[in-house]
C-alpha cells in the first residue's frame, strides 16, 4: 500500500504565497509522475502542475508564471510552490502519484487526501 499525505494548504490573502509538499511512502519501487490538481467547488478536478520523473514539467495555462512545481525524488516528496495566488485559485489541491510497487511491476494511480487552498480578495 503506498499513502500519500499532502500538507501547507490554508487562507491566504490575494498576492500571497503557499507552498504544498506531498510525500509518498510505503511500498514503493519507483515513482512516475507526481502531479498537483485541484477541484474548485461545483467544478471539475483539473491538472495544475505535473513533474516527470525524467524531470519535464508541465502547468496550466492559468497558473503558468505564479506556480511552480518541484520533486525530491529520493524522499518520493513534490511541492507546489504558489505566489501571487488569486481568489480563483481557491480550490482543495490533491496530489497524485504513479507509482511502481515491485521491479518490472505494473503502475498504480494514487491520490492524496487534499489539501484545502483559499484565497480572500
Amino acid at each position: 500500500q503506498v499513502h500519500l499525505v499532502e500538507s501547507g494548504g490554508g487562507l491566504v490573502q490575494a498576492g500571497g504565497s503557499l507552498r504544498l509538499s506531498c510525500a509518498a511512502s510505503g511500498s514503493i519501487f519507483s515513482i512516475n509522475d507526481m502531479n498537483w490538481y485541484r477541484q474548485a467547488l461545483g467544478k471539475q478536478r483539473e491538472l495544475v502542475a505535473a513533474y516527470t520523473r525524467t524531470g519535464s514539467t508541465n502547468y496550466a495555462d492559468s497558473v503558468k508564471g505564479r506556480f511552480r512545481i518541484s520533486r525530491d525524488i529520493a524522499k518520493n516528496t513534490v511541492y507546489l510552490q504558489m505566489i501571487s495566488l488569486k481568489p480563483e485559485d481557491t480550490a482543495v489541491y490533491y496530489c497524485y502519484a504513479a507509482v511502481i510497487t515491485t521491479p518490472q511491476g505494473p503502475t498504480y494511480r494514487y491520490w492524496g487526501q487534499g489539501t484545502q487552498v483559499t484565497v480572500s480578495s
